[in-house]
């Protein structure tokens, strides 16, 4: 299994096809939109969407990337994790204030 990058995904291949992926996308200079996360039915209950996420999080936090969390695993990814609530675009911040 091999995590992948191009521009606007992070993705893991198994054997050349495509078994996960986490999509994003440019909101405006300086923050994105992690916009769709997928994990072929095969492959859930391995931790891959907590792997593509790690990735995408890491790839924000080396390019000084603030996020926007749209799909609904980054949502509750960002509700449970405090830790990773500093990538958090502002207007988010706020959202989450007091969640645990």
């Amino acid at each position: 299994m091999e995590m992948k990058h191009e521009d606007g995904r992070f993705y893991l291949e198994d054997d050349g096809k495509m078994i996960g992926e986490i999509t994003y996308s440019t909101v405006k200079d300086g923050v994105v939109s992690i916009d769709h996360t997928y994990v072929d039915d095969n492959y859930r209950g391995q931790g891959l969407a907590g792997k593509l996420l790690n990735a995408m999080l890491d790839f924000s936090d080396l390019k000084g990337l603030k996020v926007v969390p749209v799909c609904e695993y980054a949502k509750a990814a960002f509700k449970k994790k405090p830790e990773i609530r500093f990538l958090l675009a502002d207007n988010y911040q706020e959202l989450l204030k007091g969640e645990n």
